[in-house]
């Protein structure tokens, strides 16, 4: 299942970033019990320069993994908690009149906002008005903020992770599906087992402190950036990203019967640049210089759930976006033989 190609960057860095991902996950594990997938979800798209959008109820350590994450790489962190009331100049930053002391002359003075960190966490972000997260959506986007009529360049790297929560939804703004593209990943951030409870529970109670030591600076962060995109994929790797993400769009050539069924809206050309991004970085953090399938499969949940709408009648029957998904991986050949030869397949090819 895995293609084998040249890789393009040295060695050194391969072998870096895969001992920085398991430093990472090491020093994590001071603070934060369980919840792997989520950590290794958070890396992947920081790795390759996307952005995240948590969902999970209160109390599942969303904040403190992040801050933590951010204490491990050595990078400024801040914290906004959106609210009702939050004003777009609240997050970008103001502009202020200042009087010279030596010449007497005012000037405007521009003062950063909490946009102005390395890693950010944007909390409860569907709780805030549109246009606050219009100016957040446009940093993450274009990595600037504009005020007034100046642009303002944000500091690198840059890493959004916004978090939603799925109950008390009374007075809240939803993300439109559009600004929710702009995200890599959407991370489903569940319930920890009892195991993992029972531990949480006494290291929370008690008497206890962590020794997080850096792993990474941001300069280093950066440079590991630019050896993931290095990563080559085969063109099969890539046919296969973009038959998975081809087959969501409803009533075209090659759409299985029960996406038509399904889904009232399918992914983007975004979905398949994320998946093969994700998969160049979850392989070098693997330790390994190609792409496979199952990086692909592996990813597609996160990069999809948020990309693609369900119907009314799926709704109404209990089908989540996770199962689409998960039966769309499940019935797509993942051999390059059985997927150019599908009949299926080949109408999706050919569009």
């Amino acid at each position: 299942m895995a293609e084998h190609d040249k890789m393009g960057a040295d060695q050194d860095s391969i072998d870096k970033l895969s001992r920085a991902y398991h430093d990472v996950k090491e020093q994590m594990a001071q603070v934060i019990v369980g919840q792997q997938d989520v950590v290794d979800q958070l890396l992947i798209a920081m790795f390759s320069r996307g952005h995240c959008l948590l969902e999970g109820v209160p109390g599942l350590a969303k904040t403190l993994m992040i801050s933590t994450l951010a204490r491990c790489l050595s990078m400024d962190f801040s914290r906004i908690q959106f609210t009702p009331d939050l004003m777009p100049a609240d997050i970008t930053g103001t502009e202020v009149l200042q009087e010279n002391r030596e010449t007497g002359v005012r000037e405007f003075r521009f003062i950063n906002g909490p946009l102005f960190h390395n890693v950010v966490l944007a909390d409860e972000i569907n709780r805030t008005p549109p246009k606050t997260q219009a100016a957040m959506l446009e940093a993450m986007q274009e990595r600037q903020v504009t005020v007034g009529q100046t642009r303002h360049k944000l500091n690198e790297p840059f890493f959004v992770l916004a978090t939603q929560n799925p109950i008390e939804q009374e007075g809240t703004y939803p993300l439109p599906e559009a600004q929710q593209d702009r995200f890599m990943f959407k991370v489903f951030v569940d319930y920890p087992s009892f195991a993992e409870e029972r531990l949480i529970a006494k290291q929370t109670t008690g008497v206890s402190v962590d020794d997080i030591k850096p792993v990474l600076s941001a300069k280093e962060i950066i440079d590991l950036q630019n050896v993931v995109r290095q990563v080559p994929v085969t063109d099969h790797i890539v046919d296969y990203a973009l038959a998975i993400v081809r087959q969501t769009r409803i009533n075209q050539p090659g759409t299985p019967d029960f996406i038509n069924e399904w889904l009232s809206w399918g992914a983007g050309p975004r979905a398949v640049q994320y998946l093969l991004l994700g998969g160049k970085a979850r392989a070098l953090l693997n330790g390994r210089t190609y792409v496979s399938t199952d990086d692909i499969a592996a990813l597609a949940p996160p990069v999809l759930r948020h990309r693609i709408v369900t119907s009314f009648s799926a709704e109404s029957e209990g089908i989540t976006p996770d199962k689409v998904v998960e039966r769309l991986v499940a019935e797509t050949p993942s051999k390059e033989g059985e997927l150019t030869s599908d009949p299926r397949l080949q109408k999706i090819f050919a569009a």
